[in-house]
This record gives structure tokens, sequence and C-alpha cells, in this order.
């Protein structure tokens, strides 16, 4: 499959520069991945979409502010540290730039209480980095760090919380699980009222999600790893409703990769560690039924993630419906339901 199969073309205005407020007053396009039949409602439509039996499962990851901004120890040139994915209690997997300032070696400096030290390349054009630090490194994370929002988004966000699920609380993104931003506290009551279960996932979302794809054939792209946990009762709840014939419906592309990470002939296993799963159409799904997603990047591995859940010409004919619509996209944007 060719990368440009998964290009489409949006115009400039139709990308959210900001959450809609309430949350679940977001427009909601649902897609009958069987049939392609396409409905338009509001977000918080969505319960009469959900069975009762039904499983939502969410990304509880919470975005910790990843953007350091500090200057070269020699120079003072300025550098920007973007953290990714934390090695030990010191050492962190981040992007730096410049990179030509990013050798092995190089002492950044963020403040008199925070610095750090160039170990190694990666990979994928990263730096194992070495903190250095005086006090409780999350406390002054807090203190010196930015919220790292996507570079499509220019204004500013006035409320960092916003850029939060009101569910997230395992510290460790790098960006947030977006497809759950448009649920309230309110909304998941309502849900589990009806008598849908609601689970929880962790993914932290690092450079494997928001890596841009650069092969002509997707299958020689290279996922890179993101660390992914399950505990037993999310485990021993999504089995239940699986074998009581209820589905599994994954709220964003983070859930579904961490479901499908961990589900092994046919059961969820409760484990962590660290997935590189790359799911383009032609995968078959072992769990995953369903899902909540936002409208993704053209060329992204989440638009093909999406394809391979609900076909590839249907989500571009959704796609094309929403754009003609107004539907906004993007991190801040509408929601699709694939059912």
């Amino acid at each position: 499959m060719l990368l440009s199969e998964f290009d489409y073309f949006l115009p400039e205005e139709l990308i959210a520069q900001h959450p809609c407020e309430p949350r679940d007053h977001s427009r909601l396009l649902v897609l009958d991945k069987n049939t392609g039949a396409i409905s338009h409602n509001y977000f918080f439509d969505l319960l009469q979409y959900l069975n009762a039996g039904d499983t939502l499962v969410f990304n509880d990851t919470r975005v910790i502010p990843a953007r350091l901004i500090g200057a070269k120890a020699e120079t003072g040139g300025k550098v920007e540290v973007f953290l990714l994915n934390r090695k030990s209690e010191s050492d962190w997997e981040a992007l730096v730039k410049p990179g030509k300032k990013a050798r092995p070696g190089a002492i950044i400096i963020f403040s008199d209480r925070l610095s750090c030290e160039i170990l190694e390349s990666t990979d994928f054009g990263g730096r194992i980095v070495r903190f250095r630090y005086e006090g409780i490194f999350e406390e002054i994370l807090d203190e010196l760090g930015e919220t790292p929002l996507p570079p499509y988004i220019t204004e500013q966000l006035a409320d960092k919380e916003r850029y939060q699920t009101v569910y997230a609380r395992e510290r460790g993104s790098a960006a947030a699980p977006t497809a759950g931003l448009h649920f309230t506290t309110d909304l998941m009551k309502r849900i589990e009222e009806k008598g849908i279960h609601l689970a929880f996932v962790t993914l932290h979302v690092g450079l494997g999600t928001f890596r841009p794809v650069n092969t002509d054939n997707i299958t020689d792209h290279v996922m890179h790893r993101e660390y992914y946990s399950v505990l037993p009762e999310t485990a021993e709840l999504i089995n239940r409703t699986k074998q009581e014939g209820g589905r599994i419906i994954a709220v964003g592309t983070t859930a579904i990769r961490t479901l499908e990470t961990a589900t092994i002939n046919g059961l969820l296993e409760a484990k962590s560690g660290w997935t590189e799963i790359f799911i383009y159409p032609g995968y078959t799904f072992k769990i995953v039924d369903a899902a909540v997603t936002n409208f993704h990047l053209p060329k992204s591995t989440l638009l093909m993630l999406v394809s391979a859940l609900a076909g590839q010409q249907k989500v571009f004919a959704a796609y094309k419906e929403a754009v003609e619509q107004g539907y906004k996209f993007f991190s801040f944007g509408d929601a699709m339901l694939i059912i």
C-alpha cells in the first residue's frame, strides 16, 4: 500500500484551534463499518449507540509538561528538549532541537535547579538525556515545562486542563489521547447508568503515535515503541464482556493499540510493556469491535488504523462528507464513532 493512498484534501479553516465547550457538544459522525451508512449527531448523543453490556475502554494517561526550553552550557544557544519516554529515575528518551547542539557530552541548563547531559543518540533521531536536579523532578517539571500542543494549533490554550481528559491519572504522555477529550464526568455517569461498563488501560503517547510516515510503501514504516499497561481487573472485565456477547468499544487509537497488543488467542492479558504495533488495512482485529475517534491527519498511522477498522473506502467517504459538512478536524476537532 502506498502512502499517497492515505492523503486527502482538508481546508485549513477546518483545523480546530480550540476545544469545544462544553466538551460533549462537539459534533459526532457515526459510520457503520458494515454498510458504510453515515449519520450526523452531537457527542452527547453517543449514548443511543451503546447497549447495556458493552464496555467502553479509555486510555487514562495524563499529559506531562514535556517541552523544556534551555540553553547550551558552552555557548548559551537556545535548545528545546521534548520528553518522550522515561528510562529510569534520571534518564529520558527525548527529541532535542536543534540536533547539532545535542551531541553526546553536551550540557543543557534549564534553571539553577535543573540541567541535563546528552548521553547518546537513538535510532529514531532522538537522544537519551540524563537530568540533574535539586528537589522532586515532577514538581520542577510542572514549574518549568510547557504543555506540548500539536504544531497545527496556533492559538494559546487558556486552561491547560482542556488538553487533558477528565479521567487522566497516569502521568507520562507527550500528547493527549484526544478522542477522550469529548467525555464529561456527567456523560460517563449516564453511560454507566445505562449498564455500559467503563474500563481503563494506559498507553503513554510518544513518538510512535505522531511520528510521520516517510516511506512510500507504508509497510516499510517502523513504529516507535510506547509504554502500555493493562491491569488484571481490566482484563477480566473485557474478557467477560466478550464472553457475554457485549462489544468492546475503544476510545481512541491508543486504546485500540493497547488492547490489540495485549490480546493473545482471543483473550486480553493483564500485562505491561512496550508496543510497536502498526495497524493498517488488512489487519484482523483480535478484540476491538468499535471505536470512538477523532479525524486524523492525512498520511498518518492513525488514519491507517481507522481505515483498517472500518475499511479504507468507507473511511475516506466519511472524511469527504465531514469536510463537506464543515466538521472540525484533529486534536480539538469533532469526533467519529465507528460501529
